[in-house]
């Protein structure tokens, strides 16, 4: 016992050189106080008994400390004897800092676009801008994102946002200065500065038409780099998305090319080449305050018009897309959206990453939002009752063994929803529900109103966006449906097979690189998929899937279990973009 004791109060040991070049041993326990004493007893006998440990070269000086606040005694030691050598040794634990490995230069990303999760979204890119720079933190990245201050930003996350600072910047070239106003808010290690103008951002949404949309955008880009400037924080990449944030580029390489910021690495990254910021010349000299030169066809110009994410794509020193197909399919003529050849140009300097999603938001074991958890290992006996107790909110028939489909989409004509209605009363038969959430186009919105009307207890239109109510969607649903004219990545499907329900896909963009179509005879795959944009042919796989549901049964929850077990977390791609990153700079 007491040697246990005495190998405790000598543990913490310390080897230290003197300018002597003597050795001394610090023993706390002695003269601590009487209760310590009373203690130790035994113990601070025998340690000064074997007081004399054996200091290898070059080694000078043995420094022994307790952890017991009490007073140090310094004692001298004699070098140990050869016969000393023999008798037991005490362990000494030497307090030497472990050698850390080189992680190189910690680096620096500023997150620019138009929306982020949970402020602002309106779809996969507000996602995005959520995610993948949370997993960069992760990664020991210095990572800030860029937004608007939108006035529907929930008051919630108002409420905690910290003022930066503010100034007047200049913008259009009749000298007018504009108000940059700064509010910082801070989680999960990430940094997301809001930039504040209620001229631009007093809207109750974040995009309504082009006419407000571009000249708010034109500032957006700007006020961003100038605010990096103003908090003097300079990063070594600025990735910005979409059209919204494409002028970014530009004005790194023009007005700010001699500031801290105009160091920086751009990228790119193209989330929709359908929607690029068009409108006249004159209005965008007059908006940008970019000078004529700037206004040629192998720059900002584009059949007469300027585009705005054309002069992105030109001065971006990088470009990525959301899928590895998608990038293919863009340097196409069908899906170049007039912007092929330039992208054609550039496929040296252009690569796909497909997303992913954020696996603690979509959890259906943990997600507060859905009727019923479940995960893989339960989803066959508690799965039913988020579609029964959906079915019964929605106002349809309640019955388990209903076939129901999930829609959540914009509702435009990118989401192939004029295949769904050439085939509508064959695809909603008795056998079959399908939910609708979304908004968009009138002429779809009004679509599925009618057919909810003329089937009732099939069909459920939410023309509306409600998170709640997608996340109850996904975890009832046995299906959900993509039938795409052209599909960027797609977040949808992913969070389908994270719920376990099964995807049908058109054969496009993400979609077809992340759904593998079910084969049964080697009983392989994770969804369904048609090739051909045709409303026959999705039927047709949409009554496979029927009947692989109803006659396969054991197939089909063979089929959710590969489909759980999918890995669409962002662990893969924000290597990818790490990687990117420091092959940009050099590494």
């Amino acid at each position: 016992m007491q040697e246990k004791k005495l190998n405790k109060a000598v543990s913490d040991v310390k080897l230290m050189k003197t300018p002597e070049g003597k050795t001394e041993v610090k023993n706390a326990v002695k003269d601590a106080t009487k209760k310590v004493e009373s203690k130790v007893g035994d113990v601070a006998e025998a340690a000064a008994k074997k007081a004399e440990v054996e200091v290898k070269e070059p080694v000078k000086k043995v420094e022994i400390e307790t952890k017991v606040p009490a007073k140090k005694v310094a004692v001298k030691a004699e070098a140990p004897s050869k016969k000393e050598v023999a008798e037991p040794q005490i362990a000494v634990k030497q307090d030497i800092p472990m050698e850390q490995p080189d992680l190189g230069p910690r680096r620096s990303v500023a997150f620019i676009g138009s929306e982020c999760y949970p402020f602002v979204k309106t779809g996969g890119l507000g996602d995005v801008m959520y995610a993948l720079p949370k997993a960069l933190a992760k990664l020991n990245l210095d990572v800030k994102v860029i937004l608007p201050r939108y006035k529907c930003i929930p008051q919630k996350y108002q409420e905690k946002m910290e003022y930066r600072g503010s100034f007047d910047m200049n913008l259009c070239s009749d000298g007018k200065q504009y108000y940059v106003g700064i509010m910082e808010y801070q989680e999960d290690g990430v940094v997301y500065d809001f930039i504040d103008n209620d001229e631009f951002f007093s809207w109750g949404n974040p995009y309504t038409n082009l006419i407000d949309d571009i000249p708010k955008f034109c500032y957006f880009a700007k006020a961003a780099l100038a605010a990096l400037n103003y908090l003097n924080w300079t990063p070594d990449v600025v990735h910005c998305h979409d059209w919204q944030a494409a002028l970014v580029p530009l004005y790194l390489r023009t007005c700010f090319q001699d500031t801290d910021v105009g160091r920086a690495i751009s990228v790119l990254t193209i989330h929709n080449l359908k929607f690029q910021g068009i409108w006249d010349v004159k209005t965008m000299k007059g908006l940008t305050g970019f000078s004529s030169d700037l206004f040629v066809p192998d720059k900002l110009e584009f059949n007469k018009d300027a585009n705005m994410l054309k002069g992105g794509l030109v001065y971006a020193d990088y470009i990525t897309t959301v899928s590895d197909t998608y990038a293919q399919e863009i340097q196409t003529e069908y899906y170049g959206e007039g912007l092929n050849g330039l992208l054609s140009a550039r496929h040296f300097d252009m690569q796909g990453i497909v997303n992913g999603i954020d696996y603690t938001t979509y959890n259906p074991q943990t997600d507060s939002k859905i009727y019923m958890n479940y995960d893989a290992s339960s989803f066959r006996k508690k799965k039913y009752v988020n579609k029964e107790r959906l079915q019964e909110e929605l106002g349809l028939e309640v019955d388990k063994k209903k076939y129901m489909i999930g829609l959540i989409s914009r509702l435009t004509d990118q989401k192939g929803l004029d295949l769904i209605n050439a085939v509508m009363d064959g695809l909603v038969d008795e056998f079959t529900q399908l939910v609708v959430i979304g908004t968009g186009e009138p002429q779809y919105e009004n679509m599925f109103r009618h057919y909810a009307w003329k089937y009732p207890n099939r069909v459920s239109a939410n023309i509306c966006y409600s998170d709640d109510l997608a996340h109850k969607l996904y975890a009832a649903a046995d299906a959900f449906l993509m039938p795409s004219r052209f599909e960027p990545c797609g977040l949808t499907q992913m969070i389908s097979f994270r719920y376990g329900t099964v995807p049908i896909v058109r054969e496009t963009g993400g979609l077809k690189d992340t759904v593998q179509a079910y084969n049964e005879y080697d009983n392989s795959g994770d969804g369904f998929s048609f090739t051909n944009y045709n409303a026959d042919e999705m039927l047709q796989v949409i009554n496979y899937s029927k009947h692989i549901f109803y006659d396969r049964k054991r197939q089909w929850n063979q089929m959710v279990d590969r489909g759980m077990a999918n890995d669409f977390s962002w662990n893969a791609s924000k290597f990818r973009y790490e990687g990117l990153y420091n092959y940009l700079l050099g590494e």
